[in-house]
Parts: structure tokens; C-alpha cells; sequence
């Protein structure tokens, strides 16, 4: 398997075109997005990428982008680098192996992430996790549908979930929750490759930290998944995305509980 992957690194990009870029390039193999106000980096294990299937995508958006490739080695010392440990309140800490244990809070979470996405840092995880804390986990099924690092799922164990369905389309991805759930010692999550969630399957809280492209495509499965009075967590949405959830939600006969704001980015908690 070859473990490199490619950075493409795209600069003066706005809010708008970063979220119809990143919803395009995860649907040709990108896994991994980390953005800033202006810029955006993209990740994509380099045996998939297709670089005339990409170059059109940029082109469509007329933006350029340059291309770095990164051995896993590298990646690995660029993390351990400039990892800090993330905390969430008294309530959760998201720290590496080769951080201190941090005492001070209820549930604390250890992370490799490698090139996966969730390691508490963006403000999509962190609202994902904070909005949890207000969420009775005990005894409940839940899927965590784009698992990344496996963090969601993981806390969702730790705050008392029976059974957890965690899936990524991307392989490493399932690599890495792997190890970090065992690494966390957990023992109801099941980890599965999948593309798209199982709608036979039901549950009673859904997580889902993904893009409004991948929620919008596939909400109605979602909700078709829920059990009576469950939970739909979503994010990976922009500020702007708001009222076109709602308006979907209202379709689908969702109520809306709650919308979490950071850094210009929302999470938004629905029940059926």
C-alpha cells in the first residue's frame, strides 16, 4: 500500500468556494481538509489521485492549486509537532500518546490522527463534542456516519453508548480509527468501510461531521435510520448553510433543537 499522500494547497479562496471545493474533491478521493480564512489544504492518498479529474474540478471554480507529496513519515512528525491537546470545558481533552494525562476533565481521549479528519482542533469536532455533553448516551445504539479519527465515536463509548456503528469510505481512515479506538480501550464500536450509510440499519442517535453537500445527499436515509424520538447531530456546515438545512429538515419532518456557532461554522442538533 502506498502510505504518501498528496497535499494540494490552495490559496485566496472565500468560505463559499472552500465548501463546494471540499464537497467535490471528497467525492473523487479526498479525505482530509484543513482550512484557514483564506486558504485551504486538501488530502488524498497519492495511488488515488487522478490528476486530470482533479484539474477539471479547480478549473470549473477557477482556482489553482500547488501539489506537495507527503510520506507518512513526514506526516507523523508534523503532527506530533504541532498537536496541542485540545479541551472542551471540564467535560472532554483530546491529547496524542506523548502528552501528559490531563485530569481536570470528566472523559479524556487519546488520538493518532495521522491523515485522518477529528482531532478535536477544527471547530466542526468541537461543537460535535461539546453539543454531546448535553445528550443522554447511556444505553443508546448510534451511528457515527464519516467517523475520521474515530473521536465521535469514541466518546460516544465513554459517555455510555451500548453499540456504535462507526464507517469512512476512506481506508486509512478505518486504519486509524482502528488504533485509536483500541489505544482508548473500547469495546462497542464495530468500524466498517462504507460509502454510504446502510438504510436497514437503525439507530438511536446519529452523528454526522461530514460537508452539507454529503448531509443534504444523504439526510433522508439518515432520517429513515433514526429510531422514534431520536437524535440527527450534523456539522462540517458553514454559517451560510443554516436556513438550507432547515428547509431540508423541515421537509423530512425533523425538529430543530439547537444551533452551535464557532469560528464561522455551525452544528446543528435535530430530533425526529
Amino acid at each position: 500500500m502506498n502510505n504518501n499522500y498528496l497535499q494540494l494547497q490552495v490559496n485566496d479562496i472565500h468560505a463559499e468556494q472552500a465548501e463546494i471545493l471540499i464537497a467535490q474533491l471528497s467525492e473523487v478521493g479526498f479525505s482530509g481538509f484543513e482550512e484557514t480564512a483564506d486558504s485551504l489544504s486538501a488530502f488524498i492518498n497519492e495511488a488515488a489521485f487522478v490528476e486530470p479529474v482533479v484539474a477539471a474540478i479547480f478549473e470549473s471554480l477557477k482556482l489553482e492549486y500547488a501539489k506537495t507529496i507527503i510520506a507518512e513519515t513526514n506526516w507523523n512528525e508534523s503532527w506530533e509537532k504541532n498537536f496541542d491537546p485540545v479541551i472542551v470545558g471540564d467535560f472532554a481533552a483530546v491529547r496524542a500518546h506523548f502528552h501528559a494525562a490531563i485530569e481536570t476533565v470528566q472523559h479524556e481521549i487519546v488520538i493518532t490522527p495521522k491523515m485522518s479528519f477529528g482531532t478535536g482542533h477544527h471547530a466542526t469536532t468541537f461543537m460535535m463534542m461539546q453539543r454531546m455533553k448535553e445528550v443522554n448516551f447511556k444505553n443508546k445504539t448510534i451511528f457515527d456516519f464519516g467517523t475520521g479519527t474515530g473521536i465521535l465515536a469514541i466518546l460516544a463509548e465513554k459517555l455510555g453508548a451500548a453499540k456504535i456503528l462507526a464507517i469512512d469510505n476512506d481506508e486509512w481512515s478505518i486504519e486509524n480509527a482502528k488504533e485509536n479506538i483500541e489505544t482508548n480501550n473500547c469495546n462497542h464500536i464495530s468500524i466498517e468501510l462504507a460509502d454510504e450509510p446502510n438504510k436497514e440499519k437503525r439507530f438511536d442517535i446519529i452523528l454526522a461531521n461530514i460537508n452539507k453537500h454529503v448531509i443534504v445527499e444523504y439526510a433522508k436515509s439518515l432520517v429513515t435510520m433514526l429510531n422514534r424520538n431520536g437524535l440527527l447531530l450534523v456539522s462540517g456546515l458553514l454559517d451560510q448553510d443554516e436556513q438550507d438545512m432547515l428547509r431540508v429538515a423541515t421537509d423530512l419532518e425533523l425538529t430543530h433543537l439547537e444551533t452551535l456557532s464557532r469560528d464561522k461554522w455551525i452544528c446543528i442538533a435535530f430530533a425526529i
